[in-house]
């Protein structure tokens, strides 16, 4: 292989898929290639795609095709969702040199190895895209960090088979990562000066089914032992996880950031119905004061869909009204995509894109009134501390989030490091509460 071959790996979706492409980029670091930025002329290009969405994988197409363009003579290599699940139309597309599904993402390493020894395109695409089947979690770890926080995976796939998702046929089935490996993952990271750990996963609160008599509470106690542990976050939730056990079992955890986000998609126990989603809306609401009552100051965000087929005025402001009520600290709100192949797209009923877009606006205004809302009442609260990692630098200011995930601006000019520290809350711009450093080390 020719010495230090150069690559960039651009990533699109979800938390799961950051990660994976992290530990792809250490694995070909490893075997001698040299990472460089995306905008770079590198010897190799891989992409890591979503489906998601229709416009996920439109979105996926055009850059490995405007890539392929642009670099015409350096390799491009697609694995991901995309990837797995349309594997015929990716291949056809002209420059592209290997195709690799989800099941095995790291033979990325080999397939870039050889194309790189051959120096030359092959005739028609290296495809790999095996089976889902099975239940072994593909072995796969990081002990680098860029960022304030690091994301480790620890589940694959997902069986719920939800009307409108497509992420079943694209990940496979439930695969858990042993404790023992995720436990030796976060002691490395944290070792390594890594403040905040986030768990993810396809189905993150399905972590354990598969293994035996362990589920999520318990490995978040055996994280919470680990000399040292910063904060830990979990990846997206479903209300059903947060049964009496798993909220017992996380109340004292002091590593535990009290934050959790919800999978919720609709506020609507009709509509949760068709969506073929395993709770209610009074099972969500019980699951979020259980929460609450154990855990102090805890915020909730959540993702919402709207003009799901079917959804009537009535039901949509049945879920409005859910959203207010739950005073949530954000929601990402989205319009349903139809997916091919999944029972949403057939259903009757679908609804017109300007009344779904109608819809998202009013969820993202109550969505803006809870976040001011919950803020204004940290304003109100005489003398209250917070907690901040710092993330982001702009001019006079630094950006960062609070253990409940508040938006924190912290006005210095002060080279601050990734670690926490304590701020004074003075006022809010819009859902961003502005602080100062209590620190007399920090101006």
């Amino acid at each position: 292989m020719p010495t230090n071959p150069t690559f960039a790996i651009l990533t699109f979706g979800c938390k799961v898929n950051q990660y994976e492409s992290e530990a792809i980029a250490e694995a070909l670091e490893a075997a001698g290639f040299v990472y460089r930025p995306s905008h770079d002329e590198c010897d190799l290009y891989i992409v890591n795609t979503c489906t998601v969405t229709a416009e996920s994988d439109r979105k996926a197409r055009q850059i490995i095709r405007r890539f392929i363009g642009q670099h015409p003579s350096a390799f491009m290599v697609v694995t991901g969702c995309s990837a797995q699940s349309r594997t015929e139309s990716i291949a056809a597309i002209p420059g592209v040199a290997s195709v690799v599904g989800n099941r095995q993402k790291l033979r990325v390493v080999e397939i870039a190895r050889k194309l790189i020894a051959d120096g030359r395109k092959p005739a028609s695409p290296y495809v790999e895209v095996p089976s889902l089947e099975g239940s072994e979690f593909e072995p796969m770890s990081i002990t680098k960090f860029s960022r304030a926080r690091a994301y480790v995976k620890i589940e694959d796939g997902c069986e719920s088979r939800c009307a409108y998702c497509a992420i079943p046929a694209a990940r496979g089935p439930i695969r858990s990562k042993p404790m023992s490996e995720v436990i030796a993952e976060v002691c490395a990271l944290t070792g390594s000066g890594c403040r905040e750990i986030v768990l993810t996963g396809i189905e993150t609160g399905a972590w354990g089914r598969d293994l035996g008599n362990v589920r999520l509470q318990d490995l978040l106690r055996e994280i919470d032992k680990i000399p040292g542990v910063g904060r830990i976050r979990l990846g997206s939730l479903d209300p059903t996880v947060m049964t009496s056990d798993f909220v017992e079992k996380i109340a004292g955890l002091k590593s535990l950031a009290p934050h959790f986000h919800l999978s919720m998609q609709s506020g609507c126990s009709a509509t949760l119905a068709r969506m073929r989603r395993k709770y209610n809306r009074a099972q969500a609401e019980a699951a979020m004061e259980r929460v609450r009552r154990a855990i102090p100051n805890v915020q909730f965000t959540t993702d919402m869909i709207v003009g799901f087929p079917g959804e009537t005025e009535e039901e949509f402001a049945e879920s409005a009204d859910f959203a207010r009520r739950a005073e949530f600290l954000h929601i990402h709100v989205f319009p349903y995509s139809k997916r091919e192949g999944t029972p949403a797209a057939a259903m009757k009923e679908q609804i017109p894109e300007a009344v779904k877009h109608e819809r998202v606006g009013i969820l993202s205004r109550i969505s803006e009134n809870s976040c001011q809302s919950i803020l204004n009442r940290v304003l109100s609260t005489p003398d209250q501390v917070l907690t901040v990692i710092p993330e982001t630098r702009g001019k006079g200011f630094v950006m960062g989030h609070s253990p409940d995930f508040l938006e924190i601006k912290i006005l210095t000019d002060s080279p601050l490091q990734e670690t926490e520290i304590s701020v004074l809350p003075l006022r809010r711009e819009g859902e961003i509460l502005v602080c100062k450093p209590l620190s007399t080390d920090i101006k």
